[in-house]
């Protein structure tokens, strides 16, 4: 099994150009991965490298919702 780069926030920033408020937006739009929580009952939160480089490229696209 392959081992996912986990990055935070500030790289995710630096990654997009964007500002903390604009990742949040296009989060709740659906057109931003969510990223992944470190602890349920804490608010530090990751992303996968892999889908942040996904999203640059153009091929990242919002998991299906199961009715």
């Amino acid at each position: 099994m392959a081992v996912r780069k986990v990055i935070r926030i500030s790289k995710v920033l630096d990654a997009t150009g964007w500002s903390r408020s604009t990742l949040y937006a296009k989060i709740a739009d659906g057109k931003f991965p969510r990223g992944t929580k470190l602890d349920p009952t804490g608010q530090s939160r990751v992303w996968f490298e892999d889908e942040v480089e996904q999203f640059q490229r153009g091929e990242w696209k919002p998991a299906e919702v199961a009715a």
